[in-house]
């Protein structure tokens, strides 16, 4: 065998883009990849990858600039939640979904040191277009052209009553936000040229569809603030760079009076979004959440990522009357499970990434940098009524975009400049 030939393969630029490619396919197909061949295969696949993402980091190790690579905050939260598993209840079934929250910690830094900003949207764009599409054409097949469902799949077959649809992914709150993260990089990709015409308006059609017929109030309202976000973004960068603190200052005013608002105002917007009966499901997990929260406040009863069907979840889903596999909402997920310290340090984390991400794309000209600050609005928007980025798919986004804004703004480079 001719190694050198494998070492330049493995660490060529080519093999870095599939490996970016498959890595996303896999973090956000998690449920039809077990649906099709369980667990075993799931983590099978899981482990081959990162084994090949670190023969190729292995490979390109001289090329790579390792200094500040991780946020504190990414450390801070791993951290904590690995240690939980000392005072979890189940401290064996705990140490493996830190295992777990790892590997997508690794893949989502692999990609954002392996990828610029660019070719991460680039490899979204063609990820997400292939599994809305798929998405798509399994609901018209089973609501259009056999009218029955795909059980396995959790595919229900309601595109004929213009939803709401689930696809390949479980859950149509899961579908709506994958669909509106695919829409930011659709447009993104619109803006930056890097697709053709007829593919930009394919992929935001596409986009769009699923957003509709997924029908989660969640997307709706984390899309409206996208589109705000868009739109601030769009006049910040056009407003002189000696006056543009002061704007930043009263968006960040404007910000908080309407959060103040919005809470005053949150059963009115509920009934306009006709959302009641999910705002009811959550109230009740989050009361009986409650009672558990003040036996073990500070450190939490030990990570687990999604619910196990194990205690205190058991307990909580006896409570309500029906099954749930997290908080419904990323802060009290991380505030139960790792407690105080662990939910200050993950809403650090989407926090500091937020604010790193949305200096950059108001100061820096090319478009591109509006990408990692519009999902993380909709990231950190989504997380106040599902728990998508604590796992998977969207805990390896939060972990790109957040290594992203770290190394183009990173406190400890300035120090080191210093």
């Amino acid at each position: 065998m001719n190694w050198a030939a494998v070492r330049e393969f493995v660490g060529s630029a080519r093999f870095a883009q599939a490996l970016a490619l498959i890595a996303i396919g896999l973090a956000f197909s998690t449920h039809a990849v077990r649906s099709l061949i369980g667990w075993p295969g799931l983590l099978a696949a899981l482990g081959g990858l990162l084994m090949l993402c670190a023969a190729s980091l292995v490979t390109r190790w001289r090329a790579i600039e390792w200094y500040g690579i991780l946020p504190l905050t990414i450390l801070v939260f791993v951290g904590w939640s690995a240690a939980s598993v000392l005072w979890s209840n189940a401290p064996l079934a705990s140490g493996v979904r830190v295992a777990y929250l790892v590997a997508y910690a690794v893949l989502g830094v692999y990609v954002a040191l392996m990828r610029d900003t660019i070719q991460i949207v680039r490899a979204f764009g063609d990820t997400f277009r292939l599994l809305l599409g798929a998405s798509l054409a399994l609901e018209v097949f089973a609501g259009v052209l056999v009218d029955q469902p795909i059980r396995f799949l959790g595919v229900e077959g309601n595109i004929a009553a213009l939803g709401p649809i689930q696809g390949i992914f479980g859950s149509r709150n899961l579908l709506g936000f994958v669909a509106l993260i695919a829409l930011i990089t659709f447009i993104v990709e619109w803006r930056t040229q890097i697709v053709s015409r007829t593919r930009t308006i394919f992929s935001i059609v596409l986009g769009a569809l699923c957003i509709v017929f997924a029908g989660s109030p969640t997307t709706w309202i984390a899309l409206g603030a996208a589109l705000v976000a868009l739109a601030a973004l769009y006049g910040l960068r056009r407003v002189p760079e000696q006056s543009r603190w002061r704007w930043q200052l009263g968006l960040l005013v404007l910000v908080a009076a309407a959060l103040v608002t919005g809470w005053i105002l949150r059963i009115r917007i509920i009934e306009l979004l006709d959302a009641r009966a999910e705002f009811d499901v959550r109230l009740d997990l989050w009361r009986e959440l409650s009672r558990y929260l003040s036996l073990n406040p500070l450190q939490g009863w030990g990570w687990v990522g999604k619910w196990p069907d194990a205690p205190p979840y058991t307990w909580l889903e006896a409570g309500v009357g029906r099954p749930h596999e997290s908080a419904l909402n990323a802060y009290f997920d991380a505030y139960f499970q790792v407690g105080v310290i662990g939910a200050l340090a993950f809403a650090a984390l989407i926090g500091v990434a937020l604010v790193r991400s949305w200096l950059l794309a108001s100061n820096r000209r090319s478009v591109v940098y509006l990408w990692p600050a519009l999902v993380l609005v909709a990231i950190a928007v989504t997380s106040a009524a599902e728990s998508f980025a604590l796992y998977e798919g969207g805990w390896m986004l939060v972990v790109i975009c957040a290594v992203k804004a770290a190394r183009d703004m990173s406190w400890r480079d300035a120090l080191k400049r210093s």
